[in-house]
């Protein structure tokens, strides 16, 4: 492992140069090597940096003059998120940076959250930001594993408190570009999205067999960020197939939850003709924070606090057959084959008689309204089956078997 790492230091130079010289100062003491970006629009840093607001803005054919006589900071702000971004991108296929770091209010948050999108998997990218965990920051904005560090004390002027939280940063960002162990290039990725397996059983009966049959397997949380994460991977052409077998955050986003991923959830593998298998888990509730009230519109419904986080209540028959023509409609623009199993006994382990989710007549909606919009082209099998059962994932997998016999799978990255 080599020693000496290459940080990617981003910032606004014209306001934050102490705090950013002062972050590039603590990776240097722990052996690593700075490149410094500028991504000011009006001033300039106190000393040279090694990528200049000129070539920022340079990137994407525009100068700083542009950016300056457009008169509209968000205007001008976005030339610097399209040119720094850019440049992210070069200088990692270029093998010139190892991780990223970026400071940031608002205006720095927004311009880094570009950039972190710009770096694969694997790259450590860092935000240290007076806004981090944030309602501001959008799910879709976010990358697969970007890292935030809430800025305490960072608005203005390098202190006590804001040193605490840099010097953490740059260590942080330092001993993740010398620790990170890259995904394996030459395994082939299937995504999966599932919740926990007290509720679905199909992660446990799917993994080991994708294992077997040559296949990493991912598989992510259904609360939102977990949604984001895949969406976020799907749009590089990460997977060779996508299991999306849980459909709650596409629900939640309808009702206005804020356990949601982003209005373009569903829709990244679809753009780039990733195979996609799907199934209804979960399509019958929604998710809102136990910590808040429950909505007003929900007070009636079955309701369940799964924790101290996360509480969830029933959707009612037509609430799922809107759900269903919404998941319908996001996989009908698939560039790709789509596969959609539906089983007509309940979609996860409280859909079953005896509780409290339990709605047979609702269930029947839902099932109906899938067989009437699941239809060219898309190819539908219905299963006399809980989700939870073998028979599920049996059928999961001989999908996937066949695709893999006629090609549509790629068995090699």
């Amino acid at each position: 492992m080599s020693q000496q790492k290459n940080i990617l230091v981003i910032g606004t130079y014209d306001t934050k140069d102490q705090e950013l010289n002062y972050v590039a100062d603590c990776i240097r003491k722990l052996g690593g090597n700075v490149i410094s970006m500028d991504v000011s629009v009006l001033g300039d840093p106190s000393r040279s940096t090694d990528i200049s607001k000129h070539e920022v803005a340079a990137a994407v054919g525009k100068t700083i003059d542009d950016a300056i006589n457009a008169d509209d900071e968000n205007f001008a702000m976005q030339i610097m998120a399209a040119g720094a971004s850019k440049l992210c991108a070069k200088l990692n296929a270029d093998n010139r940076i190892d991780g990223m770091i970026a400071l940031g209010g608002t205006m720095g948050t927004d311009l880094a959250l570009d950039c972190a999108r710009a770096l694969p998997i694997g790259v450590p990218k860092y935000v240290v930001s007076t806004i981090a965990f944030s309602p501001l920051i959008a799910p879709d904005r976010l990358s697969a594993d970007i890292q935030m560090i809430l800025w305490a004390g960072g608005l203005y002027g390098l202190n006590d408190i804001c040193k605490a939280t840099l010097s953490q940063a740059a260590g942080a960002v330092y001993g993740a570009a010398l620790a990170v162990e890259p995904p394996d290039p030459d395994r082939p990725v299937i995504g999966m999205v599932s919740f926990g397996s007290s509720a679905l059983q199909y992660m446990i009966h799917l993994r080991q067999p994708l294992i077997d049959r040559g296949f990493s397997v991912a598989v992510f949380h259904g609360t939102g960020m977990g949604g984001m994460a895949l969406e976020s991977l799907a749009e590089q052409g990460y997977f060779a197939a996508v299991l999306e077998l849980a459909v709650a955050e596409i629900g939640n986003l309808m009702v206005g939850s804020v356990v949601n991923a982003g209005s373009n959830r569903m829709m990244a593998a679809a753009r780039r003709g990733t195979p996609i298998i799907a199934a209804p888990a979960f399509g019958d509730m929604i998710d809102f924070a136990t910590w808040q009230p429950v909505p007003e519109r929900f007070r009636d419904r079955p309701y369940h606090a799964h924790n101290r986080l996360l509480a969830s209540a029933s959707l009612t028959g037509e609430e799922r057959r809107e759900l269903a023509r919404e998941v319908a409609c996001r996989l009908k623009q698939s560039k790709g084959p789509v596969h959609f199993v539906l089983p007509t006994q309940g979609i996860h382990a409280w859909d079953v008689e005896g509780m409290p989710a339990h709605d047979p007549e609702a269930l029947a909606e839902m099932v109906d309204e899938y067989k009437k919009v699941m239809v060219d082209p898309i190819e539908l099998s219905v299963l006399d089956c809980h989700i939870n059962d073998l028979a599920f994932s049996h059928k999961v997998l001989d999908i996937i078997d066949r695709w893999i016999a006629d090609g549509t799978i790629k068995t090699t990255r």
